[in-house]
């Protein structure tokens, strides 16, 4: 991870997650042909038969191994229908993703496990309302975009009130590379502690952004809004940013 002006304006970026791999085709089975003829039901029925007893005798991890090869499209279809193994293993393939993005926009690891639980369950309840079973992940990551924006507007009403912390420490460890030097640490924890006093809707605009690389289209549909909406978010973050970051290195050199 590491920062990058770009025209001007301060850039937080890393290099993009591997693209999750293509899903494979579903084999077209294509009809099932003619009915067998009288004299051939039988041995039709005995193969049927022993087909069924050999599925019943296919032992769990086999069972999983292919579900595990599944586009996430049947994945879904098959989890609306509450196959087990079919929701174990998107939550398996997407929890990494979830966990990533929680914490990149909360600024902190705290408490995102049960975000990400909750934002499971919620999935899972109501995989019927997908309508494109392929958009598993971006929509998980828009449940996930929601629950951290309500998380976040609840802890900074509790902080107003007196009630509460009016922000959480800024996680270093779990938003910086292990190779990032002191003072790119430095950078991400000063941009972090000015993006938690902007509106979390701001906040949450500018980290899918710059953070997250996401295009503005799909910042638009994980947030709920607008396109213009989502523009003037990050316009505004971006701005704030600009006026108060303060680049050590710069002001080193100018000295």
């Amino acid at each position: 991870m590491a920062l990058r002006p770009q025209r001007g304006r301060l850039r937080l970026v890393e290099p993009a997650a591997p693209a999750a791999p293509a899903a494979e085709a579903q084999e077209d089975m294509g009809d099932a042909g003619p009915a067998f003829a009288p004299e051939e039901r039988g041995r039709g029925e005995g193969r049927r038969a022993q087909d069924r007893r050999s599925s019943a005798a296919t032992g769990p991890a086999d069972r999983g191994t292919g579900l595990a090869e599944l586009p996430d499209a049947q994945l879904v279809v098959l989890g609306a229908r509450r196959d087990s193994g079919a929701l174990e293993q998107l939550y398996r393939r997407h929890v990494a993703f979830a966990i990533h993005l929680a914490t990149r926009i909360e600024g902190s690891a705290r408490d995102v496990e049960d975000i990400v639980h909750d934002a499971f369950l919620r999935a899972f309840e109501r995989l019927d309302d997908l309508v494109d079973p392929a958009a598993f992940r971006a929509w998980l990551g828009s449940i996930i975009v929601h629950k951290v924006r309500s998380r976040m507007r609840r802890a900074r009403l509790l902080g107003v009130l007196g009630m509460g912390k009016s922000s959480e420490p800024v996680d270093l460890d779990a938003l910086a590379s292990p190779a990032a030097s002191p003072h790119a640490r430095a950078q991400i924890a000063q941009i972090y502690a000015l993006l938690q006093t902007l509106p979390a809707d701001d906040r949450i605009a500018w980290i899918l952004r710059s953070v997250e690389g996401h295009d503005l289209e799909t910042v638009a549909q994980m947030t709920d809004c607008s396109l213009a909406t989502v523009k003037r978010r990050i316009s505004r973050a971006q701005h704030f940013l600009d006026g108060h970051f303060v680049d050590s290195t710069s002001s080193e050199v100018s000295s």
